[in-house]
């Protein structure tokens, strides 16, 4: 009897303990997301490559003849489990303009005002590349992107050299960042338009809004209604994605949090690492110089590499010496640049946009191998330049 006991604390102690300690770390998603990336690469370049491809293309039987939803896996994740993220995404914006960083002029002027400059500066660098030919300019929104998990995870990693506030800066940087996309794709990724269904999506969001009004507390009502608007957008033309911030816009204050904490650990550890899955699901050619020739391949990887760190640099030092905002506290300038670097990892949204912009699937693995190594260069520059130039403060907040 004595055993067991012992048993089941030596498996807590070893296996239990060390993961729930991995998916409360910072960098948990990140990694997460890195470890499926890889996978989903190395799967798609082996002999089991095609099936794998095959698999996530795979038609679904509809369950009518007229009802129009997600046909194959991989259109599930891109239009209805991204639905749910950018829920997600949604909740923590209007958290954040309520009660949080961005909750007055003061506190949310510097951030807004870099993040549009680390929207506007890639996205004219990715046009100076591709003006020529208006089918690849469609992807200037493609380098905008800046990846809320992988960003804050590598910097987390610094520990105690990068001041708590820069955390802040960044994280609210990266949720404007996300409503600039969610602006893009809705505006500018839409296609041809159901007037009809643009319609009754827009009485059933005046309905979630009047639930909201009226304080109207159970959850399973919002859901219902939700659902019934994504089914809307999904075929109004317009990205079915805008549903889930739409609902998350009409979600009452006081519920944010639980929402928040009910669908963190499901979007960040499940959504998130299929997609990963299914949208770097890339055979890799023979041969590369097509793809490192490619004028979207360029316009990517330096809009997020260089257009990322120049814009958000420039536009924050505008904003300051024009009084606009205020450098927050405990950050510097070089502190500053080294953020705007690790901003350069555009991966989730990016990759998402890259699906939206181009129906070509050429000119699709050319932009996703351009956002992975874009990504991936931008984490590490940001994290080499932020170590070496920051010394490890006792005082920071971890």
């Amino acid at each position: 009897m004595s055993k067991n006991p012992r048993r089941r604390e030596i498996i807590r102690k070893r296996i239990v303990s060390p993961i729930r300690e991995f998916f409360t770390d910072s960098r948990a998603v990140g990694i997460t997301l890195i470890c499926c990336t890889i996978l989903s690469m190395i799967i798609s370049n082996t002999p089991w490559g095609e099936s794998y491809l095959a698999f996530w293309n795979t038609e679904f039987h509809m369950p009518a003849p007229n009802v129009n939803i997600p046909h194959s896996p991989l259109h599930f994740v891109n239009d209805f489990l991204m639905a749910i993220f950018f829920l997600l995404v949604g909740v923590e914006i209007k958290r954040e303009l309520l009660v949080g960083e961005l909750s007055s002029i003061k506190k949310s002027m510097l951030p807004i005002i870099a993040a549009i400059g680390g929207m506007v500066v890639p996205a004219l660098i990715y046009l100076l590349w591709t003006n020529d030919t208006p089918a690849l300019s469609r992807g200037w929104g493609i380098p905008m992107a800046t990846d809320i998990a992988f960003s804050l995870g590598v910097l987390s990693m610094l520990g105690k050299r990068v001041p708590f506030s820069l955390r802040v800066f960044l994280m609210a940087l990266a949720i404007i960042d996300d409503l600039g996309g969610i602006l893009t794709i809705a505006i500018f990724y839409a296609e041809e338009i159901n007037f009809t269904y643009l319609f009754i999506a827009g009485g059933l969001f005046f309905v979630l809004t009047m639930l909201n009004l009226f304080k109207v507390k159970r959850y399973y009502i919002y859901m219902f209604i939700g659902l019934l608007l994504w089914y809307m957008f999904f075929n109004s033309g317009v990205h079915a994605t805008i549903a889930g911030v739409l609902l998350a816009f009409t979600i009452p204050l006081h519920k944010i949090e639980d929402l928040v904490h009910s669908l963190h650990d499901p979007v960040n550890f499940i959504i998130l690492p299929i997609f990963a899955l299914a949208n770097t699901a890339i055979i890799l050619p023979d041969t590369y110089s097509h793809i490192f020739s490619s004028v979207v391949h360029h316009g990517i990887l330096s809009g997020l590499v260089i257009g990322k760190p120049i814009g958000i640099f420039i536009f924050s030092w505008l904003a300051i010496k024009l009084g606009l905002g205020a450098m927050p506290e405990k950050m510097d300038w070089k502190q500053l640049w080294g953020m705007g670097m690790i901003a350069g990892i555009g991966f989730t949204i990016s990759i998402f946009m890259s699906t939206l912009a181009f129906n070509l699937e050429e000119i699709q693995i050319t932009s996703k191998v351009a956002i992975i190594i874009a990504s991936f260069t931008s984490g590490i520059l940001g994290y080499t330049f932020l170590r070496s130039q920051c010394k490890i403060d006792p005082t920071n907040e971890e």
